[in-house]
């Protein structure tokens, strides 16, 4: 098992305890004052986020990866090009072989430029699963979002993962939550999966609730709580098993059949779980955004997240299959 694993098992353990958890709580000081101090200059406009001519809304999250923001940020630039708006989705590119130094354009609306392991697998993904929507990674957020309106005219842009990214006002900030995994061991980073603490909720505009399970009670209940609570706007994000298709051909994966489960993603154990419906002879875990080589791969039938699979297309094997999931949320009222 990796240090990373090791230390994202930490995260959401609420008893984690040991030498390691120690150090990483030492560390979390300092990372809470650099947060905290972070937030002090732009909350008393010391520092002040710059504006750009579209309409920016920020889909974020207030722990570390795995919460399912990608394809919500898919479902709102679809319904604002179902608007008639232009639409651009800015990304990091955590994960990309390219460099996020510079503006790089994975997609005009039209035609994907990078393959995955170039681009990184979410912006390579919201590029296949998102027709119409010009998909960008850049370190800098500003200088991307001011491109995509010089260059492309948009008039709406959708910040993936933006919610710690203060440089760029926005006017729509959203964060989603895990019904599940929640906020972990409620720590800061490292010794938690905290981007920051509660001085954050006062900046939430939305807050989304998002349900990856086939049973949704707990998070529907949770989102009345979150609600009532935090006084926050709260809807629910249903995240759900669709279907199992070959990679290549489309071909669905009959149930009760036999493969081996394998990913590289933030929170594996609810795709897991989606796999009730096969004979899951062995699993697979990776660290987040692994970059995967064929040779790593068992032999016999595979299946995999659609995250992990655009990274797997050109393998030569045909017995590679991924998880259909099928997300359901009202963006019209998330929006409103």
């Amino acid at each position: 098992m990796s240090l990373k694993t090791e230390i994202t098992k930490l995260h959401y353990d609420k008893n984690a305890g040991g030498i390691l958890f120690g150090i990483l709580k030492f560390c979390s000081l300092f990372y809470g004052a650099g947060s905290g101090l972070k937030n002090y200059l732009y909350d008393k406009a010391i520092l002040k986020p710059e504006e750009v001519n579209a309409f920016v809304v920020s889909v974020g999250n207030l722990t570390t990866g795995g919460v399912g923001k990608t394809p919500v940020v898919s479902q709102i630039a679809k319904y604002f090009i179902s608007q008639g708006e232009k639409t651009a989705i800015i990304s990091r590119g955590y994960g990309g072989a390219l460099s996020n130094k510079q503006i790089n354009v994975i997609s005009d609306g039209r035609e994907i430029f990078y393959n995955a392991r170039l681009a990184g697998d979410e912006p390579f993904w919201l590029a296949q699963n998102t027709t119409g929507a010009v998909v960008i990674t850049s370190k800098n957020r500003v200088e991307a979002a001011k491109y995509a309106i010089e260059k492309y005219g948009v008039t709406k842009i959708v910040l993936d993962d933006g919610f710690q990214h203060r440089k760029l006002k926005r006017d729509l900030d959203i964060v989603l939550v895990d019904s599940e995994k929640l906020y972990g061991n409620e720590n800061l980073l490292p010794a938690g999966p905290l981007r920051e603490g509660k001085e954050a909720f006062k900046r939430i505009d939305r807050m989304v609730i998002v349900s990856k399970n086939t049973k949704h009670e707990k998070a529907e209940k949770l989102a009345k709580i979150t609600a009532k609570k935090i006084k926050i706007p709260t809807i629910l994000c249903y995240t759900e098993p669709d279907y199992v298709y070959n990679i290549k051909t489309g071909e669905i994966l009959p149930d009760n059949s036999e493969a081996a489960a394998i990913s590289a993603i933030g929170q594996p154990e609810q795709f897991y779980k989606f796999l009730g419906n096969y004979r899951i002879t062995k699993t697979l875990t990776f660290d987040d955004h692994h970059r995967y080589e064929e040779g790593e791969l068992p032999e016999g039938t595979i299946i995999t997240t659609e995250k992990d699979a655009v990274k797997m297309k050109n393998f030569n094997r045909d017995d590679i299959y991924a998880l259909k999931l099928r997300t359901k949320i009202d963006v019209e009222k998330l929006l409103s």
